[in-house]
């Protein structure tokens, strides 16, 4: 046997058998060809000689050229379009705000206050413990009734009434108002100001001593004074005076103020014979409903609620309730007040009164208050923005309501393109509202507040129903912009 018979190492294979032979075997060497090495690409970065061959090419440089170009139009085109956005939209400018034409007024007699409270001086205290409480609810100034006596002279205007307490509390109550932030107005309202010597002379011309006594208030930090139209101290050369007095203790932040009570129905025109360019009265406060000795039927405040709203005047507002109504629309009125032009003027409700018992009417009466002087304080068109009545005819009432029934009264204030409708139903039945009312108003709006406290999201116009008694405040959109 030969000595590589089988075997099947490394180097050899079996060689085929060759015809005719017998037991014989043949092994050759297997050939493996050897790959051919690989040429390896060496890859580099072009150098700055062949960058600016690429990119200077002409295919390039045009490319480049219209890329350029087409930036430029852009953003040319979209600069015109925003300048033509600007010119052509509306654009409200707001005229700064004198600090009483922002506050909210609060008009408190002290004496009807510590009779509720407690007995004596120790109502003082009382009063200035509730007033950061009054601050937080957004009211910005008090206007202090009753401090002195109708027939008391000018030469005792320093002094207050024994059922008051002392001057020295009274000092204390303007310091701590004025910690607490709140303005405070004294009312001289049927105080009899002129002096032995003035009704000799010339009653129209104050005395030394009242100019005295505005000196000595004024300096304990009181904020203005309110008169009445009918007193003897409305007259330009008393004012006049009062404004030469005011101005040595005027700021910019504490600007003294002159109120005037409005009695009349027009009121009486001061003859500035000097053409004097001098504001004479700040503040004029308007009643909404006329005094009367009974109740106020719905049809009689539906009417005197429609005339003022149809009336303008060119001294800033302050707006009141005055007469006497039902317990029923004291809300309705309270939103109205809030909602008008011009600067509120609340007065004093046990409703509000922080140390009595909350009941559910109290807390809703409270809550009511905060929601219209918050909102009114954050709203620009509530604050500052413009008026427009929108009259209701009786045949676009619901005919859910009888003939005999007030009809809704509503308007509008607006700022820019921020709208808010207030409608007030002061009947006793149910009004809904009808879709060609208004076709110019957006159909949907959100609840800002409710006498009811009770409506909350978003609302249409053309399926409202207003309950008895009941004001709504709706801020509107379009229609798809509110989520």
């Amino acid at each position: 046997m030969p000595l590589n018979a089988g075997d099947t190492g490394y180097g050899s294979v079996p060689a085929p058998r060759l015809s005719g032979s017998v037991g014989g075997s043949e092994s050759a060497p297997l050939l493996i060809p050897e790959p051919e090495p690989e040429t390896v690409k060496q890859w580099r970065p072009m150098s700055k000689q062949e960058l600016e061959v690429a990119a200077g090419g002409p295919g390039w440089r045009k490319v480049r050229f219209y890329l350029v170009l087409l930036f430029w139009l852009a953003w040319v085109a979209m600069l015109a379009t925003s300048i033509a956005i600007i010119v052509k939209s509306p654009r409200p400018v707001a005229t700064p705000l004198k600090w009483w034409q922002k506050s909210l007024f609060y008009q408190l007699q002290p004496d009807m206050f510590m009779e509720a409270q407690t007995e004596g001086s120790g109502g003082i205290n009382v009063l200035c413990e509730q007033l950061p409480y009054l601050r937080s609810l957004g009211i910005g100034a008090l206007i202090l009734e009753g401090l002195f006596n109708k027939e008391v002279s000018p030469l005792n205007l320093t002094v207050t009434g024994e059922s008051l307490g002392t001057l020295t509390q009274i000092e204390h109550l303007l310091r701590e108002s004025n910690k607490a932030g709140l303005k405070v107005v004294l009312d001289f309202c049927e105080v009899d100001l002129l002096g032995p010597q003035d009704v000799a002379d010339e009653p129209s011309k104050p005395s030394e001593t009242v100019q005295h006594a505005l000196r000595f208030w004024l300096e304990q930090g009181v904020a203005g004074f309110s008169i009445c139209d009918t007193d003897a101290a409305y007259s330009e050369k008393t004012l006049l005076v009062w404004r030469d007095v005011f101005k040595e203790f005027d700021s910019e932040e504490g600007e003294r103020i002159v109120v005037v009570k409005q009695t009349r129905d027009v009121l009486p025109p001061l003859n500035n014979s000097s053409k004097i360019n001098v504001t004479l009265v700040d503040l004029v406060m308007r009643s909404i409903l006329p005094t009367s000795p009974h109740l106020l039927s719905a049809q009689e405040v539906a009417d005197a609620i429609e005339t003022h709203l149809q009336t303008t005047g060119d001294i800033w507002p302050s707006w009141t309730v005055g007469g006497k109504a039902s317990h029923d629309l004291k809300k309705l009125l309270l939103v109205l007040m809030m909602t008008l032009p011009g600067s509120p003027t609340v007065q004093y409700d046990e409703e509000m009164d922080q140390t009595q018992d909350k009941e559910k009417m109290k807390r809703s009466a409270v809550a009511l208050f905060t929601s219209l002087s918050h909102s009114r304080a954050r709203e620009e068109a509530l604050l500052y923005g413009s008026f427009t009545f929108l009259p209701f005819n009786t045949s676009s009432n619901s005919t859910l309501s009888s003939p005999t029934s007030p009809p809704i009264l509503a308007f509008l204030r607006s700022w820019g393109c921020v709208h808010f409708l207030i409608l007030l139903n002061v009947g006793p039945e149910l009004h809904a509202l009808d879709p060609a009312w208004a076709s110019s108003l957006p159909e949907a709006g959100v609840y800002v507040t409710s006498t009811g406290m009770d409506r909350l999201g978003s609302t249409s116009l053309y399926t409202l129903e207003l309950r008895p008694h009941e004001a709504i405040v709706i801020k509107l959109f379009e229609a798809g912009s509110y989520s």
